[in-house]
Formats: C-alpha cells, structure tokens, sequence
C-alpha cells in the first residue's frame, strides 16, 4: 500500500501585480515530500524559493493570484478558512525565517513569546509552558535557558536568536518545518551548528523539512532530494546523491561551481554565472536560462524545456541540451 506524500504542491503558480505588468514568481510548480524526509530547494535569489513557502504557508500578499493546489496531510490549503489556517500554521506547519530579528518581536521577552505559543497552541497553563520553554531552549543549545527567558531578541547574538526561532517553530512538534535560508546571517562556524541542530531535531521529532537556500554545499548531506529553481521554475529534481552523482541542467552546475572548496588555493576566483536573471515581468520566449547558459542554441531560444525523467524516473530536468556531469560533493 502506497503511503501518500505528507505535502504535495501541484502546479502551483503565484503571479503579483506590478508597476511594470504582471510578474510570476512561481510557475508551474509540483514537488511532494514525506512524511521524516528532507527537501532542498536550491537558487538563487529572486527564483521564487520564498514565495513557493509563502504559497505552502498561505502567508502571500494580499494581492497575490495563486493557482494550483497545496495539499497537507490530506487537507487543501488554498482557500481554507482563516482561522483554520491560523491553527494549523504553529501547530502542524512551523518555518524558520533567515532574519530572526524581523521574526521575533522585539518588544516580547523570549519567554513571552515561547510561552503564548505554547498556550495558544497546545493549551498549556502558565507553569507548564514556562517549564516546556526552558527545556525547548535547552534542547537547541542554548545556555541558562531559565535566564534566557526574561531577556529580548536584541540582547542574544545572531546565532542564539537564530536557535531562539528555531525553538519556538519546534515548540508544537510540527509535521512539517520549513527553513527558509536558516543561516544566511551568520559565519560558517555558526552555520553548521544550525544546520546539524535542525537535521538532529528533524531525525528525533520523524517531521519533514524543507530547507530554503542558495547554497548547493548546504543541502548535500542534508536532503534525500533536492529541487533546483530558476525564474520561478524547478528546473531539475532529483534525489540528493543522485543529483551530485550526474547532474543534467548547467545551472545546476553553475551553481556547484561557485561554491568555494576547501582544497582550492587561497584567493582562487569563484566561477560566476555570466549575465544576469530574467525579468520576472519580461519572459524570456525559449527557455529562461538561455541568455546565460553557453551550452544554449536552437530550441532554447524558441521554446520552453519541460521536465523530462533522465535515466530514473526520480530524477527529472528541464534542458534540450543536459550535460553529462559527475559532480563532486563539496
């Protein structure tokens, strides 16, 4: 018996109203994760990552159009009641922002804003929410977590406020966590810590998770799949060692590319992805990559790739000219 996918986003679009015309953030996009498994999202800024989770989280605005389905543990998420999504989000649906202070309020201490989430949520009375936010503050690595509590946002470093937000997400025991760019703020040494504390809690809670970022290095030993996004398309998707094995879409490659590797010289030049992305409110008529990929002629010019399966089934990509690549896992 097939167990049906925990989320699934079917052709999933959002188009946003504009000085300049109609711009669409997110075309045509269909992914589904697990119940205990990782998704990757990878691309650059501005390729619609952001606006695919607000679309999951029903948090687009206001004058958003969104098309397509979003279907959570058997429930379609677009046009649900408001106060059923309310619910929901917290509870089943937790994200984690890459600006902790733009998510926690700044004039809320860190164990007020612990504890009414806990009550609103979970009904807890007032002790058993405070003793429940010491030990959500203990588990993410935070020291003195009974002192924590009495302090505001402002008063902790990036990475404690980072594992504040973290906390608080986890607070519900959610089914799904969405990490959106966790540790775009903070040095490498930080990064990791975050990285390994959200990978340990998504193995100990069984959730599953989706990390948001630009940064191919961060989800190849982090996901069991990873989608590629480009001007607001997946453009390749595969599982993760599949993916690093034999990629297909030169910008996927472009991607590997520039991140840094250990074993290269110092001030070795990172190769950088010629020109610029599309304008979201001028389509490019072929495929949108085309402007930058040095593999592009004929077809890329005139039409639209369409995700197609390479050699598995499960690994799919949007290219009339895929690379036959062995990638390296930096």
């Amino acid at each position: 018996m097939t167990v049906p996918p925990l989320l699934s986003i079917e052709n999933v679009s959002v188009d946003l109203p504009t000085a300049r015309g109609n711009l669409r953030a997110v075309d045509q996009v269909s992914l589904t994760i697990g119940a205990g498994r990782t998704l990757g999202i990878v691309g650059e800024s501005g390729c619609g990552k952001t606006m695919l989770s607000r679309a999951i989280l029903q948090l687009l605005p206001k004058k958003a159009k969104l098309s397509g389905r979003v279907l959570f543990d058997g429930q379609d998420l677009v046009g649900l009641k408001p106060e059923r999504l309310r619910k929901l989000r917290g509870r089943s649906v937790a994200v984690v922002f890459q600006d902790p202070m733009t998510s926690l309020n700044p004039v809320l201490t860190i164990g007020t804003q612990l504890v009414e989430t806990l009550q609103e949520h979970l009904e807890l009375d007032g002790l058993a929410a405070k003793r429940r936010s010491v030990e959500l503050l203990a588990a993410v690595g935070i020291p003195a977590p009974e002192q924590r509590l009495t302090q505001y946002a402002h008063q902790l470093s990036g990475g404690m406020r980072q594992r504040v937000a973290i906390a608080i997400a986890l607070s519900c025991e959610p089914k799904l966590l969405i990490a959106d760019e966790p540790t775009t703020a903070l040095d490498v040494t930080i990064q990791a810590q975050i990285l390994d504390l959200l990978a340990r809690e998504q193995r100990r809670r069984h959730m599953a998770m989706i990390i948001i970022t630009h940064d191919l290095g961060v989800v190849a030993g982090r996901t069991d799949e990873v989608a590629v996004m480009y001007a607001g398309r997946v453009v390749e998707r595969a599982p993760t060692p599949m993916l690093f094995k034999k990629m297909h879409m030169p910008y996927t490659q472009a991607l590997l590319a520039a991140i840094p590797r250990i074993d290269g010289a110092p001030h070795t030049p990172l190769p950088a992805i010629s020109g610029r992305p599309p304008d979201p409110t001028r389509p490019v008529q072929g495929c949108s990559f085309s402007p930058r990929c040095r593999y592009a002629a004929g077809l890329c010019y005139g039409q639209k790739p369409v995700l197609t399966a390479a050699e598995s089934g499960e690994h799919q990509f949007a290219c009339f000219h895929p690379i036959q690549t062995a990638a390296v896992i930096v």
